[in-house]
């Protein structure tokens, strides 16, 4: 049985975007802002990034951060901080 499941392949951080390229071929991007924490990352903690799962999901050590290829696709912002109250 084939898997069709998105898989990452290489990723880019910008100060503006997410920008992942899949193993199909497609290149999907999303706004930075989406990740707080890639959003407040500095470029070297948001260039020190890993592929994980074999390409399901993207992971910055530095931050503690992970974006998975089905939620960037979906369109799923990763969800901010609680603040304390």
């Amino acid at each position: 049985m084939e898997n069709n499941e998105a898989r990452i392949s290489s990723i880019h951080v910008s100060a503006e975007s997410i920008t992942a390229e899949l193993t199909d071929g497609r290149v999907i991007s999303v706004p930075v802002v989406w990740s707080w924490r890639l959003a407040n990352a500095t470029p070297e903690q948001r260039n020190n990034v890993e592929i994980i799962g074999n390409g399901q999901g993207v992971h910055w050590p530095d931050i503690d951060e992970d974006l998975s290829a089905r939620g960037m696709l979906d369109g799923v912002p990763a969800h901010p901080a609680k603040q304390p109250t």
